[in-house]
Order: C-alpha cells, then sequence, then structure tokens
C-alpha cells in the first residue's frame, strides 16, 4: 500500500512517500532554504560570454544565475543556429527567466528565457515554438489528435506541452485552460514592467503545492498528517486516498520509522541484504558508488553470487538516488563481471529501476574498466547538502549535521513533552544551537513555549558539533535555580 507520511507541525515540514513498506522519496521545507525551481524573474543581463555561449543574469538573489544561448526565445526562433550568444542577448537588456536549477556550491542558479505557465492538462509555454505531448501517453493516435490541436490553438511563437491528463478533457477544458495561462502571462508582463530593480515575480510549488501533486500520483493508499488545518485543505484532493489525522506525542516520522531512513541516507555505507553493502562517495559534481560482497557468500558459484549482489546492489542505489536526491554525473563500481549476459542483466536492472524515478536520467553504459556510467537530472541540493554542513574539525573531509538540524531535531523532541505536568524544562546546548531554534533575539520562543506550555531554560556549552542534552524538567523555581548553577 502507497503511504503519505507529512510532518507539518513544526517550521521545518517534511514528507515522505511510501511504497510496499520501503521510503521511496523524502522532500523537505524549510523557511529559509526553499527550491527556486519553477520561480520566475525578472532579470538584467550583467555578463555575456561568447566563448562558452552563456550569460550571467542578475536576477535579485545572493548570486547571479547562469543562461546558456539555447535557452534564449531569441535564438530559438532563429534560422541561424551557428551564430554567437551576443547575437541574441546584450549587457544590460531585461528579460523574464525561469528558475530551472537551484544554486548549488559556488554556482548561481541555472534559468531559462523559454517561460513554462503550469496547467493541469497543458503546460504553456509563450515563446516556446513547438507542440509536445507526454511520453506516458501510449496510443499514437492520441498523441497525433493532441498534436493537431495544439497546432491549430498556438499562435506561431507560443508552445504546448500536453500532459497526460489532457486525453481526457474536451477541446473546450483544453482551449479554457490556454486562455487562462494567457492572461497569467499578461499579468507577468505586466509586473515585471512596474519593475524598477531584479526580483521575483512569480513563485511556485510551495509545501503544500507538492503534498497536492504527490497525491495526485497515488492510485490507492492512505495520507497520514499531524496538523487538522493540512487535513482540512487535503480533503477535497481524492477520493482515492483515505485521510488519516496523527495526534500521537511521538514526531510522526519516528513513528513510521521515516527519521531512522533519513540518519541511513546520510550514511557513506549503506548494507544490504545478506552482508552486501555500498558505499557513496559525493563530490559537487559527481557521485561514486562501490559494491562490496561483504559478508554475503551465496548458495552456489563466485559467478552466480556476483550477479546476484550486482542485482541487490542496483536496486538500492537507484533508490538511493531518489531519497538522497543525487544528481549530476553517477558512477557505479559494481563487483566485476566476467560474462557479457550478466552486465547486460544488471544493465537491464538499473533501466527498469530508473523508470520509476521522475527525475529525467540517462543511462550511458558500462565503460570498458566495467563501471556503470549514468546521469540525473540535478534541479537542488543533494540530502546531505541540505541537511548536513562541512566539519570543522575535520576541515571539510567529513561531514556533521547542521546547528539548524540540531535545532529542528530538538523542537520535534521538545513538542513530545506538550501539555506535560511540569512548568519548565533545562537544556543543555551550544549558542548556534539555541540560537538556530529561538530565532534572531529570541523571535521564536514565545510562539514555543506557548505551544508546549513549558518555560524553557538553556545552558550554552562551547562546541565544534552542534548538540543538546534534555537535562531536567521541574517547576520554574527548580529550573531556573539549576540554570544559575550551572552558568
Amino acid at each position: 500500500m502507497d503511504t503519505l507520511i507529512v510532518n507539518y507541525a513544526s517550521r521545518e515540514k517534511r514528507f515522505a512517500y511510501i511504497k510496499d513498506n520501503r521510503v521511496e522519496n523524502i522532500v523537505f521545507d524549510r523557511p529559509n532554504n526553499r527550491s527556486l525551481v519553477g520561480n520566475i524573474y525578472f532579470g538584467t543581463v550583467t555578463k555575456v560570454l561568447p566563448g562558452m555561449n552563456a550569460a550571467f543574469i542578475d536576477i535579485g538573489e545572493e548570486k547571479n544565475a547562469y543562461l546558456q544561448r539555447n535557452v534564449l526565445p531569441s535564438f530559438v526562433g532563429s534560422i541561424d543556429k551557428q551564430k554567437n550568444i551576443t547575437s541574441f542577448v546584450h549587457q544590460g537588456e531585461k528579460m523574464l527567466v525561469q528558475v530551472d536549477k537551484d544554486a548549488t556550491g559556488t554556482k548561481g542558479a541555472k534559468v531559462t528565457g523559454i517561460i513554462e505557465m503550469q496547467g493541469n492538462h497543458l503546460i504553456y509555454m509563450p515563446r516556446g515554438r513547438y507542440v509536445a505531448v507526454s511520453k506516458k501517453i501510449a496510443d499514437e493516435a492520441q498523441m497525433a489528435a493532441l498534436r493537431r490541436s495544439g497546432n491549430q490553438l498556438k499562435t506561431e511563437e507560443e508552445g504546448i506541452i500536453f500532459r497526460t491528463s489532457a486525453i481526457y478533457s474536451t477541446e473546450e477544458e483544453i482551449l479554457a485552460e490556454l486562455t487562462n495561462l494567457r492572461e497569467r502571462y499578461q499579468e507577468l508582463l505586466q509586473i515585471a514592467m512596474s519593475q524598477k530593480k531584479p526580483g521575483l515575480i512569480f513563485q511556485t510549488d510551495t509545501f503544500v503545492d507538492m503534498i497536492i501533486a504527490q497525491i495526485a500520483k497515488m492510485k490507492t493508499g492512505e495520507v497520514v498528517v499531524d496538523e487538522l488545518s493540512l487535513k482540512k485543505i487535503l480533503e477535497p484532493v481524492s477520493t482515492r486516498v483515505k485521510l488519516a489525522y496523527y495526534n500521537g506525542k511521538e514526531n510522526i516520522f519516528s513513528t513510521n520509522k521515516v527519521d531512522h531512513e533519513i540518519d541511513k541516507a546520510l550514511k557513506r555505507i549503506v548494507w544490504l541484504d545478506r552482508g552486501a553493502y555500498l558505499i557513496f562517495d559525493e563530490t559537487e559534481t559527481l557521485t561514486i558508488i562501490d559494491v562490496n560482497t561483504g559478508k554475503y557468500s551465496g548458495k552456489s558459484d563466485y559467478q552466480d553470487t556476483v550477479v546476484e549482489t550486482n542485482r541487490l546492489a542496483a536496486i538500492e542505489i537507484v533508490r538511493q538516488l531518489r531519497l538522497r536526491d543525487i544528481g549530476g554525473m553517477v558512477l557505479i563500481d559494481f563487483i566485476d563481471m566476467k560474462r557479457a549476459q550478466d552486465q547486460r542483466f544488471i544493465l537491464d536492472t538499473v533501466e527498469t529501476e530508473l523508470s520509476k524515478d521522475e527525475k529525467r536520467t540517462k543511462l550511458i553504459g558500462f565503460t570498458p574498466l566495467g563501471i556503470l556510467q549514468l546521469t540525473r537530472k540535478k534541479t537542488k541540493v543533494t540530502l546531505s547538502e541540505a541537511l548536513q554542513v562541512k566539519c570543522p574539525t575535520c576541515e571539510g573531509t567529513g561531514r556533521i549535521l547542521s546547528a539548524e538540524t540540531i535545532a529542528f531535531r530538538l523542537e520535534r523532541e521538545l513538542l513530545e513533552h506538550r501539555h506535560s505536568e511540569f512548568e519548565a524544562l533545562l537544556v543543555e546546548t551550544t549558542s548556534e544551537v539555541k540560537e538556530a531554534l529561538l530565532g534572531p533575539n529570541e523571535a521564536h520562543r514565545e510562539v514555543l513555549e506557548e505551544w508546549l506550555h513549558l518555560k524553557l531554560y538553556f545552558t550554552v556549552q562551547p562546541s565544534r558539533k552542534p548538540y543538546y542534552l534534555v537535562k531536567q524538567f521541574g517547576t520554574e523555581a527548580e529550573i531556573s535555580v539549576k540554570q544559575f548553577n550551572n552558568e
């Protein structure tokens, strides 16, 4: 059964999609770390790079965005595709751009000038110049009919991508949606004309939107939420899934063992069944995965053991790519296989598993050295980049949980003690964790204490590694004295 677990009751909001009792996807939403993918900005070209056929765009964010020549509307509409980018854009030019990939590491966001307006049945591109149909529509006659319809509805400059649901829609519904998307785009142009400096003009993909999108993909199953207000929002979304409210004291992720899966997904070593294991080494542009037999010896000859270990590894590796949201180039060092049919079998297994991935992937194949190459589209930071920071103790050779992550864990643990019989509690932690928990100038303290019905006291200890200890519960008088004695 498909299950969606939604942790909505704290500032860091999360959901996990579970299929056949295995966590397949985890999404995080933090106030200061939301994805920009899909957002539309009014930008200014700050630098044109003829040698790279690219340009940098000021979009009002911390880092300038990066735009390539082939996603400029003027280039798409040009007959001569050999011209340099300088023929299509100049420094100081104003334009609308949409984020295609989040900023990561030292790189700014990657943007496109081909704006996409999302609808229920189609995607409207004001300057896209082509018609496409979802690859999930297998019927050739239906695909051809939609293409004919799209070419009749659009202008020469416009573009349309039909979603799968379009085959169940009438022409009147398609036209109504297209008209609506055209009007929304004109509204964006009006907003852009009033802008005096680069900045955001349209924001997309809120956390609730992502939940609704995930529910839409579920044919049956259950959605469990820990906030009544969210339950009311989701009630009209789908009749195919059961909606349940969780009001237990323990955090909903802990109860459903999702936190355990998150911890595993942050580890370098992942154990498989029967004693085999994987080693993940992530860099900014490349991920290398090593497969080891470990204690697994199998029940037949060595080559059969190798193939079975590689099969188990292939299934788990693709799942981990989704869980960790790893993008870019991926190299997998499977245990050496002597027989060509064994390599083909593993290649087919990986291909089957990748077909379940919503991100665009490309399976390249084995190198002469037996390394499997594939790519996965990267649109945002990986799980490890989102939850961890470089360790100051080891000067970046390893990673530890950030103060913000520790603070959210503390907040969730504190929420498990709501409405307890005590008046106050004492927490030992670092100054960074305390600040992340309570906010600048302790702005969040009053709200948190109101949630908990507890007065919070802290003893701050210096430490290079963020941590916390819930030291004692008691009356306000007891805890205030204990805090004074520990300072």
